[in-house]
């Protein structure tokens, strides 16, 4: 190839080059005006629910049983029957000491009379009025005796499944039943000692439970653990759920959700927001049609939406898509609200 032919083709490529570069069209965008949303910061746990009240009532005493006044899961109510053991031997004891009580009280009786005669010394006195009270201590302790062999319940609530028998003879310390009051649910989580300032007690909380994954429960902060774990740095929450309905069963596994600092600040959707590194930006576009990167520094997040802290005001005109195709000065095409397809 001659060297004049050469030149040629290459000033005609140039020429070329450049008629398609005069000929691409501008990136078409979409832009909206940034505007202001509310957000709050959201931190989720996970409790462990537990019953408003509960105790785990036990044989004082190894005897056998020979009543219960409960069925399984039945509602007890305060102060109802759930078991009597044995009390022959107490029976006939407070039998005894209520004969002897008798007996002492009319021998002072007898004595206080003739103590008015003047037939009877204060030292016989005296000491009939302690055999008297001695008789009556007597008679109390086999009452407390037969007392303890009734047990009730110390409030209303629901009693555990039965696993004795009437017959059985339990040794001190086995369990008879265990009785639950769930009208409410203490609900224990843990948070980082970072988020004290964040949480306060009569804050509202949301929570969770797997077997109703659609049915949340609201509930309040009870109270804050005045110690810090020095192991975990975190630190305990106790809060009071309402549960007429006895859905939130104790042991169960619940998802916490707290949220604290509602606020309203400038918002703009995540795909607007171009990240170099730590550093985020927005383009804003001019009334001249070229695009202005604009550094922002971000927040908190809602769904899609991303707070904007601080560089961006309510009203300005941002690009929320197709920034990839932009770059600081680039002329762009805004997209119409509707008849075109969205920008990529």
């Amino acid at each position: 190839m001659t060297r004049p032919l050469f030149v040629s083709l290459c000033l005609l490529a140039a020429s070329c080059s450049g008629a398609e570069k005069r000929d691409r069209p501008s990136p078409l965008v979409k832009v909206e005006a940034a505007a202001s949303r509310s957000f709050v910061d959201r931190y989720e746990a996970i409790g462990t629910a537990a019953a408003n009240e509960q105790v785990s009532l036990t044989a004082p005493v190894t005897e056998r049983i020979t009543r219960l006044g409960f069925s399984d899961g039945q509602y007890v109510r305060a102060g109802q029957v759930v078991a009597v053991l044995a009390q022959g031997q107490e029976s006939a004891a407070l039998a005894s000491a209520s004969a002897q009580t008798r007996e002492a009280e009319q021998q002072l009786a007898r004595i206080n009379a003739l103590r008015r005669r003047g037939f009877a010394t204060k030292s016989s006195l005296d000491t009939q009025v302690a055999s008297v009270a001695a008789a009556r201590g007597e008679a109390s302790a086999a009452r407390e005796s037969i007392a303890d062999r009734v047990i009730r319940a110390p409030f209303g609530g629901y009693a555990s499944l039965r696993t004795i028998s009437v017959g059985a003879v339990v040794s001190a310390g086995t369990e008879i039943a265990t009785i639950s009051d769930t009208s409410q649910i203490k609900l224990d989580f843990t948070v980082p000692e970072t988020m004290l300032s964040a949480v306060r007690v009569g804050q509202a909380i949301e929570a969770t439970a797997a077997a109703y994954p659609d049915a949340p429960f609201r509930g309040v902060i009870r109270a804050i653990d005045p110690v810090i774990d020095p192991a975990t740095r975190s630190v305990k929450l106790r809060a009071i759920l309402p549960n007429s309905d006895g859905r939130i069963k104790p042991g169960m596994l619940v998802n916490v959700t707290i949220e604290s600092r509602a606020r309203t600040a400038v918002a703009v959707p995540e795909l607007a927001l171009v990240l170099e590194g730590e550093r985020r930006f927005v383009y804003v576009l001019g009334k001249d049609g070229k695009a202005e990167r604009v550094p922002v520094k971000t927040g908190g997040r809602d769904g899609p939406w991303v707070e904007i802290v601080e560089g961006l005001k309510p009203g300005t005109r941002i690009v929320t898509e197709g920034v990839v195709k932009l770059s600081p000065g680039a002329q762009a095409r805004v997209a119409p609200a509707s008849g075109q397809p969205r920008p990529r």
